[in-house]
């Protein structure tokens, strides 16, 4: 199913739609202020499994993010040690970053690795923030890669449902998304560092 929703004013019924979906374990493909993203609800763990073999990762152990509607609820699933982390990611979020922090006890046991880190994102995109509002829980998130090499990302969301529709449930077009990836940042050491420079320009 393909649904179209305006990011300038996102329909609460639409959105509804896919929390539907998410609530029942289903796999969403939504847009990103980056590129567009394969999610699902944090609970559904058989579905993570799924994506994560999807994408050739470990199900036991997938390297996968969460998205966050705000940095409230951020605070309920994660460890910020300091202060200065603290106001690093009010200052860079809502944005393109993947934030590397410490999880707490509330991330499932299945979505946490050795290190007990994880990777989190408030994009700055009304869509997928009100998708993760109305849910109420964060969702876990992973790009969707082109094959193409030259194209890394696909942007048209009406060719991406034409990929993914026998494996999403539901991918929701909210226009042409962008072709470049999140900048990472880890957040687990002393000094944040940045593991990959994309499209954000950190703000320390």
């Amino acid at each position: 199913m393909l649904i179209r929703i305006y990011p300038e004013n996102p329909n609460p019924r639409h959105i509804r739609q896919v929390v539907d979906i998410l609530d029942v374990g289903g796999i969403v493909i939504y847009p990103t202020d980056t590129v567009y993203a394969i999610g699902c609800d944090i609970k559904a763990n058989r579905t993570i499994e799924r994506i994560a073999r999807f994408k050739g990762l470990n199900p036991l152990n997938p390297d996968l993010s969460l998205i966050f509607h705000d940095m409230s609820q951020l605070s309920e699933y994660t460890i910020i040690r300091d202060n200065p982390t603290f106001k690093m990611l009010k200052r860079n979020l809502p944005g393109p970053f993947t934030f590397i922090v410490m999880a707490n006890n509330q991330i499932p046991r299945l979505f946490k690795n050795r290190k007990k880190t994880v990777g989190i994102r408030i994009p700055d995109n009304s869509i997928v923030l009100e998708i993760v509002r109305e849910l109420g829980r964060p969702i876990i998130t992973t790009s969707v890669h082109d094959p193409d090499e030259i194209i890394e990302y696909t942007t048209d969301p009406e060719l991406i449902h034409e990929k993914y529709r026998d494996f999403a449930d539901i991918v929701v077009d909210g226009g042409y998304g962008k072709n470049e990836a999140s900048t990472v940042v880890d957040c687990t050491g002393p000094e944040p560092v940045i593991v990959r420079q994309g499209l954000g320009e950190l703000e320390f």
